[in-house]
């Protein structure tokens, strides 16, 4: 089934940078000035229109983390990101605060038996999901990586990904939230080797489609929508999608299954990821592709949760419908060390008592997903006020994540 969309509405020399930057906004202070520079790259290419930088940015691969672009018929596979359709999923559960504080052991055996993290994770036997039924043919990466995918069914990434309970409080007035505290499930992470794979074949592709662009911006070669390869890419980004969604809900289900719960509310959103929307763009509305490259979607009144670090405060918010920013906000707190930096800054000892202090239990995690190698989430949520309303509040209680030496997959 072929992408659908309007033809260009205007005639341009895509061989060649624009002249001047696409309009972009910024939200944010401090911003670290190899993002915005990375930004401000991708503004150039022929095929941008509009863009936005949110207020945790960070450097990534082609474009920065919390990078939101607008572009003319056209996807960059670089702009989507690694971990396709990496998302998040939140389960919130008709028990009080104290089934977490007096059955803690429950809830660890329900993580530890029902969730597993890393590169090489799989289940076997294998769990199921209709997603395996779909058309795994839609491109050359996915037809070879059906297996594997099936096999990582239900499993968790490396790096910031996580599965953890901890306890939702309500506050704003909303018809989908509890008028007090409750436990929840919360969870992050994506598409797996699977999805690195669809990302590594197009971005090569796009790459040797646009030998034109300078090596500062050779990471950031696009496919048209009208093109195979275009199509290929445009079918296993939306796969993805279902997969990763699919991996959420497996983990979300047996948990709940293994506690023998139901859960009251459930919310999701992704991020990494293209959507073809119509937006307002130099005073003229049309159709375009906005890539949401650690960014979430934050139309009018959409539900999206935006986390923040194994011992800070995650929210459930409300979009706004901020124009400038794409209908984008954040998709969490933001790095401001490196992982590098992190692992020599700081030190088990010191992560160790951050924890006790806030009350959190940790199964596993590495050092550089430490809490103070993130920005403060609730300045970050300040910076976006204009993006989003915080309708409840998220607090971390028990966390599981994978263990050190495993190699990032965010």
């Amino acid at each position: 089934m072929l992408v659908m969309m309007s033809l260009r509405s205007e005639k341009s020399d895509r061989s060649k940078l624009r002249e001047g930057l696409a309009p972009y906004r910024r939200w944010g202070r401090d911003l670290d000035a190899e993002s915005v520079e990375q930004m401000e790259r991708a503004c150039r290419l022929p095929v941008s229109l509009a863009g936005a930088l949110m207020p945790d940015a960070h450097v990534g691969y082609g474009l920065p983390i919390g990078g939101v672009l607008a572009t003319d018929h056209a996807v960059i596979p670089s702009a989507v990101g690694v971990d396709i359709a990496c998302r998040m999923r939140l389960s919130v559960f008709d028990l009080p605060p104290t089934e977490l504080e007096n059955r803690t052991d429950r809830f660890v055996r329900a993580l530890e038996t029902e969730t597993r993290f890393g590169v090489g994770a799989t289940y076997s036997p294998r769990r199921q999901h209709p997603v395996m039924d779909a058309d795994w043919s839609v491109s050359p990466v996915t037809r070879a990586e059906k297996d594997r995918a099936w096999a990582q069914l239900g499993t968790s990434g490396s790096g910031n990904h996580f599965v953890e309970f901890g306890v939702i409080t309500g506050l704003k007035e909303h018809p989908t939230l509890l008028p007090s505290p409750r436990v929840a499930l919360l969870s992050h992470s994506g598409s797996r080797g699977t999805g690195a794979a669809v990302c590594k074949y197009y971005s090569a592709v796009a790459r040797k489609k646009h030998p034109e662009l300078p090596s500062s911006l050779r990471d950031l070669g696009w496919l048209d929508l009208d093109s195979e390869e275009g199509q290929e890419y445009w079918q296993a980004m939306e796969l993805m999608g279902r997969y990763a969604a699919a991996n959420h809900e497996l983990i979300h289900r047996h948990i709940a299954r293994h506690l023998g719960l139901e859960p009251m509310l459930e919310v999701e959103n992704h991020h990494n990821f293209a959507w073809i929307e119509r937006h307002r763009i130099s005073g003229k509305e049309r159709e375009v592709v906005v890539h949401r490259k650690g960014a979430t979607p934050a139309g009018k009144n959409v539900l999206g949760i935006i986390p923040g670090s194994m011992a800070s405060p995650g929210y459930l918010v409300l979009g706004l419908g901020c124009a400038e920013s794409l209908d984008s906000a954040s998709h969490g707190a933001g790095r401001r060390m490196s992982r590098t930096q992190a692992r020599r800054q700081l030190n088990w000892r010191g992560l160790q008592e951050l924890l006790r202090r806030r009350g959190v239990r940790l199964l596993s995690a590495s050092l550089d997903e430490s809490p103070e190698a993130y920005k403060d989430i609730e300045a970050v949520m300040a910076e976006q006020h204009d993006l989003v309303e915080p309708l409840a509040r998220f607090e971390p209680r028990i966390v599981r994540m994978s263990g050190p030496h495993e190699h990032p997959e965010d």
